[in-house]
């Protein structure tokens, strides 16, 4: 169980990207005061985690019910997970977040973003959806699925902190060691999209196997 959990965590951590969220919360959340946002970091993380959570638990039947098997939804996941992947690499992610978070800032009405764009779709985005979907399904028994809550579990403290420090963060880091971390995780992911990708071609195609 413990190389579920890590293969969970690094996981998650890559596609929710604690470290890239701070920038952009800082950059919403300026004008705000501190208490303001410790509360919206918490409301974020926590419903966040219960999107993630309920698709975890229930994304299975509700591709049932849709009639999508699950080994195209493991394609489809890898996919979209490698195209996330190569916008990390080439900073295209880190971009549209800026670019939305500055729409936001543009709309003075707009004042608590725990819920979007924070909660959905930064954390709880379609890439972590079908990772914490993929990762389930792929694992049986409730051993195994504690083990990845508590990995998913781990991530969102990880990013609640990223969240709650993101001042400070920004000032000690700055803006070239976040793009060089950010291309790393960018690259982890492509090869663990590329997993996916294969797991499921097996599956569908066991000639290929």
């Amino acid at each position: 169980m413990i190389e579920l959990f890590i293969s969970a965590f690094v996981t998650l951590f890559v596609v929710i990207d604690p470290p890239g969220c701070a920038p952009i919360y800082a950059s919403l959340t300026g004008g705000a005061t501190e208490r303001q946002r410790r509360s919206m970091a918490w409301r974020a993380v926590a419903l966040a985690g219960a999107i993630l959570i309920f698709f975890a638990l229930f994304g299975e039947d509700l591709l049932g019910f849709l009639h999508i098997d699950l080994d195209s939804f493991r394609i489809a996941g890898g996919i979209m997970l490698f195209v996330i992947a190569i916008d990390m690499v080439f900073e295209k992610r880190t971009e549209r977040r800026e670019q939305r978070a500055e729409k936001i800032k543009a709309t003075p009405e707009v004042e608590d973003v725990s819920t979007f764009p924070m909660a959905m779709p930064m954390i709880a985005g379609p890439g972590s959806i079908a990772s914490v979907m993929l990762l389930v399904s792929q694992n049986d028994g409730i051993e195994a699925a504690l083990t990845i809550f508590g990995a998913l579990l781990a991530v969102l403290l990880l990013t609640l902190a990223a969240l709650l420090l993101a001042g400070p963060m920004m000032r000690v880091m700055g803006a070239k060691a976040e793009a060089v971390i950010t291309r790393l995780l960018g690259v982890l992911l492509a090869a663990l999209a590329a997993q996916f990708v294969i797991d499921g071609l097996k599956a569908s195609f066991p000639a290929l196997a």
